[in-house]
């Protein structure tokens, strides 16, 4: 079986190094030649622990090329996987279906084989029937193509184990034959004991839609009931430990903090209510606007407790620790830590920053900021620190040391990862969501 994978972004280049691994012929087809050719020469554009080394390995092994043409991959595959972006819309909540539909439409026009399309992209619920058309409308008669809806759940940093042992396959569409051949593709997962799941096309665009929408409600929860302890002078992670323990709730995505951010989650949740609304459905989803507002409103927390420290944060050296918008990533698309970063730049501070891997794409998106070459730079003589992504390397920190090269002993723990009665006995002032002051 021959696979093709269209959209060589973080999604498809892990689908496809990794269906390479599981044992396919693969072509990955994106329409930008630079990081074809990038991709082409084992080098991979983004940071994914993991991922680097299956894409070295396959590629070297020859059983994984990269292409521009649509006219080889439709003409050679098997299977087609969808993997392009859904960005929100400029100005408006909306997902913006350009590359999907452009995608699907270039592939269904260079078809000259029976084949399958399976849509990995995170829809709005009906586009999937909306290109079921499209591929019918568009391709000869003479080739038999169906389509299914297969969505990812990939997490940054666990992208590859993820794919090659998800926790489950979800698979939609009106095809029996063309499920069986999804299987196939899957073998090793499901021989494994990973459940599958086979439903309509709707229903499998919207299993995505819900586990995101969930899982931000979830950390949006905790983080309401933060602002409740702060207020009160209670501890949002005893809060969070003890409702845990109620297997109907489950201590996961209950870690009160700066709140959630990344390509998926904030998006996803937009584009979901603006779907709804679309369908005459306006009060549906109308809490999750509330959602995004609680988490939008833990950044600027962070500020305000910057400015009650330093009082006025004009010319005020703050060293932010982190500004991918989770560890194990170098994805800062609407991070929190690369926001408040922002804001504390835009109030008048000199803002040194340091992380692990995401660096240079902040660079990109947010140029002004002093970006550092090690923890120890951004915090020398610093007035105030803020950890904002909880790598490793921060939570170890030794506050002695630390002490040491700072101006101030100030510090916004904004993860809520830092043992507390390390940082007091060691003289520094602590602040964190969620918690009293100390």
């Amino acid at each position: 079986m021959r696979i093709s994978v269209i959209g060589t972004g973080y999604l498809g280049t892990t689908h496809a190094a990794c269906m390479a691994e599981l044992g396919f012929e693969v072509v990955g087809l994106d329409s930008d030649p630079k990081k074809i050719e990038q991709l082409a020469s084992g080098v991979l554009p983004f940071h994914e622990p993991g991922l680097p080394e299956l894409l070295r390995k396959h590629t070297a092994s020859g059983r994984l090329r990269f292409t521009t043409s649509y006219a080889e991959v439709g003409a050679w595959a098997d299977v087609h996987f969808i993997a392009v972006g859904t960005p929100q819309k400029a100005g408006d909540h909306a997902a913006d279906m350009t590359y999907v539909d452009g995608a699907t439409s270039a592939l269904a026009g260079h078809i000259t084989r029976d084949c399958l399309i399976v849509g990995k992209s995170t829809v709005p619920v009906g586009t999937a029937r909306r290109l079921g058309n499209l591929v019918r409308e568009s391709t000869s008669g003479d080739v038999k193509v169906d389509l299914l809806w297969n969505p990812e759940f990939l997490r940054e940093g666990y992208a590859v184990e993820d794919t090659l042992r998800p926790d489950r396959l979800v698979a939609g569409g009106d095809s029996a034959a063309a499920i069986d051949l999804l299987k196939l593709v899957y073998a090793k997962a499901l021989k494994s004991g990973t459940p599958f799941i086979s439903t309509d096309l709707e229903t499998a665009e919207l299993v995505k839609a819900a586990a995101n929408a969930f899982l931000a409600t979830k950390i949006s929860f905790i983080n309401a009931f933060s602002e409740v302890t702060e207020h009160v002078g209670g501890d949002i992670r005893v809060l969070a430990d003890a409702i845990g323990l109620d297997n109907r709730i489950g201590r996961r995505f209950l870690n009160a903090g700066v709140g959630f951010g990344g390509g998926c989650l904030p998006k996803d949740i937009r584009a979901l209510q603006a779907r709804v609304s679309e369908l005459g459905l306006d009060r549906t989803m109308r809490f999750l606007s509330e959602v995004d507002e609680i988490n939008l409103r833990r950044r600027d927390r962070v500020v305000h407790l910057a400015t009650e420290i330093l009082k006025d944060l004009q010319g005020r050296k703050i060293a932010v620790l982190g500004v991918a918008f989770k560890p194990h990533s170098d994805d800062v698309r609407d991070s929190p830590a690369l926001d408040v970063a922002a804001q504390l730049f835009n109030a008048g501070a000199d803002v040194s920053v340091f992380d692990p891997e995401a660096m240079e794409n902040a660079r990109k998106r947010f140029p002004r900021l002093n970006y550092t070459k090690s923890a120890a730079e951004a915090l020398e003589n610093s007035a105030l620190t803020i950890l904002l992504t909880e790598w490793d390397e921060f939570k170890e920190l030794n506050p002695t040391e630390v002490g040491d090269i700072v101006e101030s002993k100030a510090i916004i723990d904004g993860r809520n990862v830092l043992h507390v009665q390390d940082w007091l006995d060691a003289g520094w002032r602590f602040e964190s969501l969620g918690r009293r002051s100390v």
